[in-house]
């Protein structure tokens, strides 16, 4: 097994458990914030953040990052992750052949949604992820998501608390600047970040309690080509040796334009989603994945500034592990 080097070419593809382990326990922040901690790295973001964030808003320009939610979406049924199944329980048809049901004329439609969690843009909340039968703060992962749900770090806890600054690290636009989009399997690595802020200017200085976004053109492809493997297939992402600048960096949440955040196939012969068994269970770093990043990074370009308030709010569903959501940046 390696050392800690930020290089992938340095890592041990053989070695998946070693790789991580020694990750895990070099950036594990269990403990930090109090053994009855919900929330992890989003302790970063405080009041003081957020008046920073708010100074931040000078046109009172509002731009959507969420996909939308419907059938046509990316999910194909791995682990029951299917697209929304939006159905109608009440029409203007009704209500014109029915004009009787209630008084004086008026009429209403109403609909219901099935959908899993994490079928589009979304935050992975601390219970999603496991670290050898360990959650967020080293708690036993039964003890904290049961068939009830997550028991102690549910996803409502963060309802109030993902207002932050935000700041737009453009990986496609930097690395590959004719045609702004990065090719699956690129390993983003801890270099390419540098660079990225260092070419983009101050206004995409990265600190404690930022939302960062890393858009890597992926969503701005397969939207010309068609979905094929986007939900769980090759991308470009976040290698695992960038978990010690994610770490420094302390930032609140990271969230990103691809299904799984993290580089695809990943870095090992054998492995699945290494990153994320290090950065939300022994981190503790709320993770977004899914999210539609082309908007904010032209608005970016187009002004040099790469900062922005984002409001990210999840779904108060208790006990839930994770949450879709309509994430919006103001300039």
């Amino acid at each position: 097994m390696s050392s800690l080097s930020e290089n992938p070419a340095d890592l041990d593809p053989t070695d998946p458990t070693g790789e991580v382990g020694v990750r895990a326990e070099a950036y594990r922040n269990w403990g930090r914030w109090g053994e009855d901690d919900a929330l992890g790295t989003l302790n970063f973001i405080d009041a003081a953040k957020r008046l920073e964030a708010a100074r931040l808003v000078t046109e009172g320009l509002t731009v959507s990052l969420g996909q939308e939610f419907n059938e046509d979406g990316p999910q194909k049924g791995w682990k029951k992750r299917n697209n929304p199944v939006h159905t109608m329980t009440g029409t203007g048809l009704d209500a014109e052949r029915n004009p009787g049901v209630h008084p004086h004329g008026i009429g209403g439609a109403d609909d219901l949604i099935v959908m899993p969690l994490q079928c589009s843009t979304q935050w992975d909340g601390l219970g999603h992820i496991f670290d050898h039968g360990y959650a967020w703060n080293g708690r036993r992962a039964g003890d904290v998501v049961t068939t009830q749900g997550d028991q102690v770090t549910g996803i409502e806890h963060a309802a109030a608390v993902i207002v932050s600054r935000g700041v737009l690290l453009d990986l496609g636009r930097h690395l590959r600047p004719e045609t702004g989009e990065l090719e699956d399997g690129y390993a983003i690595t801890t270099e390419d970040l540098q660079a990225c802020l260092a070419a983009q200017g101050v206004s995409s200085a990265v600190g404690r309690g930022d939302i960062l976004l890393v858009r890597t053109g992926q969503l701005a492809r397969v939207r010309r080509q068609g979905w094929g493997d986007y939900a769980g297939g090759p991308a470009p992402g976040l290698s695992l040796t960038t978990a010690g600048w994610l770490h420094r960096s302390e930032i609140a949440a990271i969230a990103t334009d691809t299904w799984g955040f993290e580089v695809r196939p990943n870095e090992f012969h054998d492995s699945f989603q290494p990153l994320h068994q290090v950065v939300i269970p022994n981190m503790g770093l709320t993770v977004g994945e899914m999210w539609d990043l082309e908007g904010i990074g032209q608005a970016c370009a187009e002004r040099g500034r790469y900062e922005f308030l984002l409001s990210a709010q999840p779904l108060p569903i208790t006990g839930a592990v994770g949450s879709p959501l309509n994430p919006i940046a103001l300039l």
